[in-house]
């Protein structure tokens, strides 16, 4: 799918929701509708007119002309006023703006020049789009999963999880070998627990020294043409106990489960509870303490969050993450992560894009 394609059906989603254009401020949405990646812009999209109006200050104006060859660009700091003004010039009746990004501050200043303007909340209405992705995401999602999984091989094989070594300093290493692996960068900060840290869901990286007997949990993700990869290992170091070992093929099964329930038209609750049953069935409810998993696409968390209270439904051609965990205070935690794409009805088998081995791995 092309950028203009996303625009065409955006602007045919306008006409449904009985809006003449809609002002788009999020600048991940400009990226997806526009193509342009500077830091400061907004974009206008009518619904009877194929050419965007994409506003950006004069640091830009080359990367504009660049990256958005077939949008009018303007040049001008204040980007959302300017187009508020563009839509009251050329009588825009009923203007969807981005209710859920939009400062109050920007919302009063918009309704000052709105003049015969309304201003509509739309909230999401890009998101929705972006919740499938076409074959060009897809791909470079692989390239950014390919990346990540090089570089958790070469740590491994080269010995970067040993005792003695800080959490700190394999999130470094790791990630200088995802640079070296073609990642134009990271998803996010790195997780790197040892020991008690990795009962921590979302612990971050200390001088804490890797020890034999630690449960070792890496969360990492590369970063390839603005999309993001995200993966969860877990490792014993060596001497394994019989605890570790049941803990984590637990979490093994429940992820098997979570995976084997996404299938396109599953409500996303079900997707969630077919992975936490199993957790909740050994007697462990209590310490799996967030969601089964999210989409994953120009945001490391976008639509759809996949959770127990979550509503809708899992569409054919989402990116998402299946990462069930168990985390015992004081003692370790495992989480087990993995990046898919959600089949169709024809090939209902996710394609997994996260290919470095799941098996228990005592180092």
């Amino acid at each position: 799918m092309t950028i203009s394609h996303r625009r065409h059906i955006l602007r045919r989603n306008l006409v449904a929701a009985e809006l003449d254009a809609i002002l788009v401020t999020d600048l991940v949405n400009v990226r997806y509708l526009a193509g342009f990646t500077g830091s400061n812009a907004a974009l206008l999209i009518r619904a009877d007119d194929e050419t965007p109006v994409l506003v950006t200050d004069g640091r830009y104006r080359t990367q504009a002309a660049r990256q958005a060859p077939d949008a009018r660009v303007v040049i001008e700091r204040a980007c959302a006023p300017c187009l508020m003004r563009e839509a009251a010039r050329t009588g825009i009746g009923r203007l969807g703006f981005e209710s859920h990004v939009m400062t109050v501050d920007t919302y009063a200043a918009l309704d000052k020049l709105r003049q015969g303007t309304e201003l509509v909340r739309a909230p999401g209405m890009v998101e929705a789009l972006r919740e499938i992705k076409d074959a060009g995401e897809i791909a470079l999602l692989r390239l950014a999963c390919e990346a990540a999984d090089a570089a958790l091989a070469d740590l491994v094989e080269a010995g970067g999880l040993r005792p003695g070594r800080t959490e700190k300093e394999v999130r470094i290493d790791l990630e200088a070998r995802m640079l070296d692996h073609g990642a134009d960068g990271v998803s996010f900060e790195t997780i790197v627990a040892t020991g008690a840290n990795s009962a921590i869901p979302h612990h971050r990286p200390t001088d804490a020294v890797l020890a034999a007997g630690d449960f070792v949990k890496i969360d990492f993700g590369a970063l390839v043409g603005g999309y993001h990869s995200d993966m969860t290992r877990t490792f014993v170091l060596s001497p394994v106990a019989q605890w570790q070992r049941d803990i984590y093929e637990l979490v093994a099964t429940s992820q098997r489960a979570g995976r084997e329930a996404l299938i396109p038209g599953t409500s996303l609750a079900a997707v969630d509870a077919a992975s936490r049953q199993v957790i909740a069935d050994a007697g462990y409810a209590e310490n799996f303490s967030h969601g089964l998993g999210h989409g994953v696409g120009l945001q490391i968390h976008e639509a759809p969050g996949i959770g127990a209270a979550a509503a809708g439904t899992l569409l054919a051609g989402s990116v998402v993450t299946v990462e069930p965990g168990v985390y015992l205070p004081g003692r370790g935690g495992v989480r087990i992560e993995d990046t898919l794409v959600v089949g169709s009805d024809k090939t209902p088998t996710p394609e997994l894009l996260t290919r470095f081995p799941k098996e228990l791995a005592i180092l």
